[in-house]
């Protein structure tokens, strides 16, 4: 009998991927994907959302995560972020009511924390 082997898409509505479970290579669950921020010049996602802590959507801390910096694990239907829960904790991050401008600066600072290259250089 032959295994069937899964295709990985080459494209998901964003919709598809919302409140996805985000894990780190632990399996210890970081939270779940809020949103996507969407570069309007380059058509690029520029970083992603995850909801990390709180309770029902009440005191959950927001954190932009660099798109670059995860992995979809198709399998399992979550994302993979290779980071440790306590380096989490200490990310740049912010809450609901309070979202970060829109401005380079920002964006530089996520990308310096995860230690991946900007994808706008």
């Amino acid at each position: 009998m032959a295994r069937t082997v899964l295709e990985r898409p080459t494209v998901l509505s964003a919709d598809t991927l919302k409140n996805e479970k985000v894990e780190n290579t632990a399996g210890e669950n970081l939270g779940n994907i809020e949103d996507y921020m969407i570069d309007l010049e380059s058509g690029r996602i520029a970083y992603c959302v995850l909801s990390f802590g709180g309770f029902l959507g009440m005191g959950d801390k927001l954190f932009a995560i660099p798109w670059q910096s995860m992995r979809l694990d198709t399998e399992r239907r979550r994302f993979v972020l290779d980071v440790p829960k306590d380096r989490l904790k200490n990310a740049p991050g912010f809450d609901k009511d309070h979202w970060p401008g829109t401005g380079r600066e920002f964006e530089a600072e996520v990308y310096r924390y995860y230690n991946v290259r900007p994808y706008w250089e």
